[in-house]
């Protein structure tokens, strides 16, 4: 069931926030080849505008990623709806996102009914998130910790979405993946990443693949205050 939000009165966008230019957004994304309509519904009803700083609010419904502060950024929209559509196709209930940042991320799939438990190692980006999702009546489960060891304790997880990107796929969260999940993860350096999906086999193998070149943040190790 899709949360209802709630909206103050200020937190209702004008003008290069109002819903007409969250329409033309999602128009964007479906001419770029996002076809699942739940998310683009969901991307159509959340006010990213609420996730960034309010000097960037007018930028909110551009399709790319904006600063957040602690050098880590809001995610382009065309990705967040990709990496979503992707991990909505094994009709997942409790997803682990690793990466929490501004918030926007956890709150599209808190959007689209699912458990979400999510993972952030800078503690004043998880306050602020926090603060945003209480605020729109999110029923998000969040811990400061190193992302890196994921959350074992709520796990195994039926989806697992990295929003930083690590040379490789950590081994530790394709461990907390449930057997028929997937993990969805941008891997590789800063000079070249990708955006892979890993889906977890009933024989505990993993088949992987390939599905776009993406820019990301690192991901990183420890915790921040």
């Amino acid at each position: 069931m899709t949360p209802r939000l709630r909206l103050q009165p200020e937190a209702v966008g004008m003008g290069m926030t109002s819903q007409r230019v969250r329409d033309r957004l999602v128009e964007r994304l479906r001419e770029s080849g996002i076809a699942d309509e739940r998310v683009l519904n969901a991307i159509r009803t959340l006010p990213r505008h609420l996730f960034v700083d309010e000097a960037l609010a007018t930028r909110a419904y551009e399709d790319t990623a904006l600063p957040i502060g602690h050098s880590q950024t809001i995610s382009q929209p065309w990705v967040v709806a990709r990496m979503t559509e992707v991990l909505l196709e094994t009709s997942p209930k409790k997803v682990l996102e690793i990466g929490t940042g501004s918030g926007y991320q956890a709150a599209v799939l808190a959007m689209l009914g699912l458990e979400v438990h999510t993972v952030e190692r800078i503690g004043d980006l998880l306050r602020q998130a926090r603060k945003r999702l209480r605020q729109l009546g999110m029923n998000v489960r969040s811990k400061h910790d190193d992302g890196r060891i994921g959350w074992a304790e709520h796990g195994p997880y039926d989806a697992i979405i990295v929003t930083a990107a690590a040379p490789a796929l950590v081994p530790v969260l394709v461990e907390q993946l449930a057997v028929g999940g997937q993990l969805v993860a941008p891997v590789g350096g800063s000079g070249s990443q990708s955006l892979v999906r890993l889906l977890k086999r009933p024989d505990g193998s993993v088949e992987e693949t390939t599905l776009a070149p993406v820019v990301f943040v690192p991901l990183l190790s420890g915790t921040l205050d």
